[in-house]
């Protein structure tokens, strides 16, 4: 096994937010949804498939707590979750918080029109707003 590394994709369309005891949890910086992604810490896992049951465990209490803190702190219809895998091989998980309202709604966001960057301020803003609510996330089963 390699050292794990984050996909340089990822790592351009995303920012930092946390480290979780599993995964880093990063913000899409696409600021038409609040846009989060897991991404499992285990080298060379492309698919859930590649996690053993410890690994599955705490995964899907980041994902319970990643949805929970969208749901929580957005306005939310819908908390959407998927692991699609066919840009990046690399295993995420994204969270998006949904509302009725948003410019895709109902259908998903993967591929509506393009991305709208958050500007730097608003990049840090978010990205401090999320942080305080994320100690001791996916830690608890």
């Amino acid at each position: 096994m390699s050292d794990w590394k984050l996909h340089p994709r990822l790592a351009n369309d995303s920012t930092f937010v946390a480290s979780l005891p599993l995964s880093d949890l990063r913000l899409i910086n696409d600021a038409r949804w609040p846009w989060l992604i897991l991404v499992p810490r285990v080298p060379d896992a492309a698919e859930w498939l590649d996690l053993y049951g410890e690994q599955r465990q705490l995964l899907d209490a980041e994902m319970h707590a990643t949805g929970t803190l969208l749901r929580t702190h957005f306005h939310t219809d819908r908390i959407n979750v998927a692991a699609l895998g066919n840009v990046v091989p690399q295993l995420h998980i994204h969270i998006v918080s949904r509302r009725a309202d948003d410019p895709a709604w109902p259908g998903p966001v993967w591929g509506f029109g393009q991305p709208v960057p958050y500007s730097g301020e608003e990049l840090q803003r978010r990205v401090e707003h999320l942080q305080p609510h994320v100690t001791g996330m996916g830690s608890d089963k």
